[in-house]
């Protein structure tokens, strides 16, 4: 991975772009390094130690990035910051300290906004909870995938099982908002062992967790055992299975989904993955890093000072009404029919979702079905292909 990372890489390239566009609400800092790749990681990520001068030169240029950021006006209204990759705990304490005091002088890091870090076990330390607690991180998401050691044996993952546990204890020292990453479907992986894992996250006092059933990747080691007939692609009825048995045990335990692969205590909702899903503006900041920049007519997504995606307004609305299906408030009969007035047929659309068992219509909202969130690729490409038929 070309590690080459410079301040010109974190714009939004507004000349690409005019006129101004509306002000980012969200930011997002790529933190590119782990201790070791996983077996199904795509990632723009890289193994190097943590010693490597390479992770100083990247940090440094990622704080030279927000404090540019900030002199420009543009971390003005943000209200979540998440600090992603990667493994942002792997950079160590001094590195994440530059990055969050830069931050704070660099736009109002106050307790009301929602300040993510994604940690791994192998790399958080009690040291560093407190430590980055005091500088303005409010949140931690920790990946553990998985409380079975074989399964993280398989997964390639650098911790067990109970690294992990403490690793949640020692966060959950300083921080009240403790997310926990799992995956269903690994090879190998049996029911039984995956909602044990979910029973496990409840009840070591985690408050958020989002559930992923994995998906094989081309050019990771998954996707070349794939190739050569080693593994098989992922059971999908197993892995709905497995979801399914995931919402019952957490939602028995007091958590609520709130969007596809989410579900939190309430209060503890992440307010960042809510903005990605409800088409608010966000700048992208490091390698690898997407920045999506909108204003009434349109919207652009951008990513190392090129532009990757571009929606008209008819796009937007449509683009809209797709994210609104991934999170449980669904959209609104206003939103449907204001769509309804520049994109032909949405109505008709939503209409027929709902006779697919895709949606379900009741006090005024539009919302996913069970079967929808199962079958959300069918879901989100009938509404996204509106927009196909609009331009053609």
């Amino acid at each position: 991975m070309d590690l080459t990372f410079t301040t010109h890489d974190a714009q939004s390239d507004d000349a690409r772009f005019a006129p101004p566009h509306d002000p980012y609400r969200a930011l997002y800092l790529h933190v590119p390094f782990c201790v070791s790749r996983c077996a199904y990681c795509d990632f723009a990520t890289q193994a190097l130690p943590a010693s490597d001068p390479a992770v100083d030169a990247y940090v440094e240029a990622l704080a030279l990035a927000a404090r540019r950021a900030g002199r420009a006006g543009e971390l003005g209204a943000i209200e979540t910051v998440y600090l992603g990759g990667g493994t942002p705990s792997h950079a160590g304490l001094s590195r994440l300290s530059l990055l969050l005091y830069t931050l704070s002088t660099s736009m109002h890091l106050t307790p009301d906004v929602e300040c993510t870090m994604e940690a791994n076990p192998e790399s958080l330390t009690g040291r560093m909870v407190a430590d980055v607690w005091a500088l303005g991180v409010n949140r931690l998401s920790i990946g553990v995938q998985s409380f079975d050691d074989a399964v993280l044996r398989t997964l390639g993952r650098a911790h067990d099982a109970d690294a992990a546990l403490r690793a949640i204890e020692v966060a959950r020292e300083r921080f009240d908002n403790v997310s926990v990453d799992l995956m269903a479907g690994v090879p190998g992986q049996s029911l039984a062992s995956f909602t044990a894992s979910v029973a496990r996250a409840i009840a070591a006092g985690a408050t958020h967790v989002s559930i992923y059933p994995l998906v094989i990747e081309e050019n990771t080691p998954f996707g070349r055992a794939l190739e050569r007939g080693e593994l098989q692609e992922p059971d999908e009825d197993k892995q709905a299975e497995a979801m399914e048995e995931a919402a019952r045990l957490l939602a028995h335990a007091g958590f609520s989904r709130y969007e596809v692969a989410s579900y939190a205590r309430p209060g503890f909702a992440c307010q960042h993955n809510r903005a990605y899903w409800s088409g608010v503006p966000y700048l992208g900041l490091g390698r690898s890093a997407t920045t999506m920049a909108q204003t009434a007519e349109g919207r652009v997504r951008i990513t190392d000072g090129v532009v990757t995606d571009r929606l008209d307004r008819r796009g937007m609305l449509v683009e809209d009404l797709m994210l609104a299906m991934r999170r449980t408030e669904g959209a609104s009969d206003e939103d449907v029919a204001q769509a309804t007035l520049e994109v032909p047929g949405v109505e008709a659309c939503f209409a027929d979702l709902a006779r697919l068992g895709l949606v379900e219509h009741a006090c005024g909202r539009w919302r996913p079905s069970e079967r929808g969130w199962l079958c959300g690729n069918e879901l989100y490409g009938r509404i996204l292909d509106l927009d196909l038929g609009a331009s053609a």
